[in-house]
């Protein structure tokens, strides 16, 4: 296994332990609102503080980006963290949420995690080596086009400028396959199309932390993940499309009349 990875394993478990003992009493959590309908809660800043504590302790050296802390340092090997993606869930009571933690070394993704407490599911990836769910190997479905197939999405809930487009693709998207799922936690949704429960899934404006694990797991699972454009800029414009490379296809060419300029960029 990759040495890295056994780190940011040990670290998704840290942070899952502390998400959990709080789970049932989460009339005590404080919530502050970061913007429109975005939060952060004191369970996001203490699993986040538990998860670098742990890569510092072992990679002194590596810079950080992290959702509620921000970038720290700089150099050749940068850890990507999101400590609790799908905050608004896990402050609902709603069992859809994850840790998502990545490494990448000069631009390239080497290594990432993403973490579901509830259900003890450990997503994991290296590069050039697979990606596995518990140990077990992960390929993404084989499903040869967008009939019957089952698409993950998420609703650009922060920034809504691009709703009237996304619901134009919401529309086109229903009417070609089996249904939409839209869970909430993007990490999840990306970990399920490697392990090949959805065919796909598309989303508008995420972060470098909702995806890189993710995005990670899809490449090693045999997958394709690419931006609106169909380049590898998703990290950057945070607008990304993946599923098996024919479903890929599909979905960039059923979503691109939908697209406006900003998006392509």
């Amino acid at each position: 296994m990759h040495p890295s990875l056994n780190i940011a394993i040990r670290a998704a478990r840290s942070a899952g332990r502390l998400i959990m003992r709080y789970s049932d009493r989460l009339e005590q959590i404080q919530v502050e609102s970061k913007s429109r309908n975005d939060f952060v809660s004191d369970v996001d800043r203490a699993a986040e503080a538990a998860i670098v504590q742990e890569l510092r302790n072992r990679f002194p050296g590596h810079a950080i980006l992290a959702e509620e802390s921000g970038e720290q340092g700089s150099g050749d090997f940068q850890w990507i963290i999101d400590p609790l993606d799908g905050t608004t869930n896990y402050l609902h009571g709603f069992p859809q949420f994850s840790i998502s933690i990545a490494l990448k070394y000069k631009g390239q993704l080497e290594c990432g995690v993403v973490y579901d407490p509830t259900r003890e599911e450990l997503f994991t990836a290296a590069r050039g080596q697979g990606a596995q769910l518990n140990d077990r190997k992960l390929r993404v479905a084989t499903r040869p086009s967008l009939e019957g197939a089952l698409i993950g999405t998420g609703f650009p809930f922060r920034d809504q400028r691009h709703i009237d487009a996304y619901l134009g693709m919401f529309k086109a998207m229903t009417l070609e396959t089996a249904g939409l799922r839209r869970p909430g936690s993007a990490a999840l949704d990306l970990a399920y199309v490697a392990a090949g429960r959805t065919d796909g899934f598309w989303e508008i404006g995420l972060s470098p932390w909702d995806c890189a694990a993710g995005a990670l797991l899809i490449l090693e699972a045999g997958g394709v993940i690419t931006d609106f454009g169909g380049g590898s800029r998703f990290l950057d414009t945070g607008n990304l499309i993946a599923g098996n490379l024919k479903v890929h296809r599909a979905m960039l060419d059923l979503l691109t009349p939908f697209m406006t300029e900003p998006l392509r960029a």
